[in-house]
């Protein structure tokens, strides 16, 4: 395409074809751009780029500042995307950008039925807290890390209170949080998430 200014004014976006123009009062300056592929390397400006005339050409992503993102040509990793708007030209190529909450974020796990090891039914609510630390490890490496952590968790709370009677559980009732942060720890740095507390109700 080629970008037609007139007297530094954007007028016309012009597409494959033969185009001539009278010579005379008006300054014409041409910009042309491939956009056979995604990078846009051409000297336009972002106002451009979002111009109307501009914008069927653009495909544009913005990374909130809370978030991190991974970038994905024709389905391979590029790289991680830091928050910002970004602007590629829009063609056959794929580019899909996966975005994630880089915030602190709580779990739930409700109402968990577990039995003591003197098989008295215990009715447990816990909650996680966490954050996503490796971008490229949660979404490329694992499918639904979220999902993943929630039975991480609930698994470690089951083998921990199957270990011990209701009478010894109360008895270390107040350590029990930190022995399932350490129990699960590693295996969630393996989801690319960090594990900030976990609570028992």
């Amino acid at each position: 395409i080629v970008l037609k200014y007139e007297n530094d004014i954007l007028t016309e976006v012009l597409t494959q074809g033969k185009y001539a123009f009278w010579k005379g009062l008006i300054d014409y300056k041409l910009i042309k751009a491939d956009i056979s592929k995604i990078e846009i390397t051409e000297d336009i400006d972002r106002a451009t780029l979002q111009n109307k005339l501009v914008a069927p050409f653009i495909k544009t992503v913005t990374i909130e500042n809370y978030q991190k993102a991974v970038l994905l040509v024709d389905g391979k990793f590029e790289n991680t995307l830091e928050a910002g708007v970004y602007f590629w030209w829009k063609n056959n190529v794929e580019i899909f950008v996966g975005k994630i909450d880089v915030r602190l974020q709580q779990l739930e796990i409700n109402g968990q039925e577990i039995l003591t090891k003197d098989k008295a039914a215990l009715r447990i609510n816990a909650f996680a807290q966490y954050r996503v630390e490796n971008i490229e490890q949660a979404l490329l490496q694992n499918k639904d890390f979220d999902k993943q952590l929630y039975v991480i968790i609930q698994l470690a709370l089951r083998e921990f209170v199957g270990c011990f009677t209701f009478d010894e559980l109360l008895e270390k009732k107040d350590a029990i949080a930190q022995t399932i942060i350490n129990s699960v720890q590693e295996k969630a740095l393996n989801l690319g998430v960090q594990i900030e507390g976990i609570g028992i109700r």
